[in-house]
């Protein structure tokens, strides 16, 4: 009884949490209090937990913008998402602390008041993003792919594929990981 009052308590908690946020699936969870800027549309699937405990993870959706994020998706602490265009995240996604995925570079590196375009970025299914990894616009990262800590995501990542480094580049095939896949 006294767990089912814990687990409803943690429920509202993240229900109010994502307030902002166009539709949020069933069973969400966030550990401290997350910052969601909302401008377009943001969709989070089922067993979606955010982190926000050890720094403020960030979501943010620009005008007319989309960010979809499926299903048993866990985001940890620090880490900021915008989607000035379109950024989707896929099922069984695991995004370490201190990560960055930018769809824009915000603004331009010699006119600072002209806007930069945006290029959609795709996190497929079963993906691991590392500690303070960089996901940069118009990148895919295929099923499966394993992204080091303190990489730089320049460019598309081969599914089932290691990749580190600043620009990340290739370190080796792996096979699909079990335990995220269960």
């Amino acid at each position: 009884m006294l767990q089912r009052l814990r687990d409803y308590k943690a429920e509202v908690f993240a229900r109010w949490s994502l307030r902002h946020c166009t539709s949020v699936g069933d069973a969400p969870r966030c550990r401290a209090l997350p910052l969601i800027e909302n401008r377009g549309t943001l969709k989070i699937g089922d067993h979606f937990s955010l982190w926000s405990h050890l720094g403020r993870s960030q979501l943010a959706v620009g005008a007319g913008g989309l960010l979809t994020i499926g299903d048993n998706v866990f985001i940890n602490s620090a880490t900021t998402i915008s989607a000035q265009a379109i950024v989707a995240i896929g099922n069984n996604v695991q995004i370490a602390n201190w990560v960055s995925i930018l769809d824009s570079d915000f603004h331009g590196l010699i006119d600072r008041d002209t806007p930069a375009p945006a290029e959609a970025i795709c996190i497929e299914d079963d993906v691991w993003i590392a500690t303070k990894a960089t996901v940069l616009k118009g990148v895919t990262i295929a099923r499966g792919a394993v992204v080091a800590a303190g990489s730089v995501v320049t460019r598309d990542v081969e599914a089932y594929t290691l990749v580190g480094g600043v620009p990340a580049r290739p370190i080796r095939k792996i096979g699909p990981h079990p335990a995220i896949l269960s």
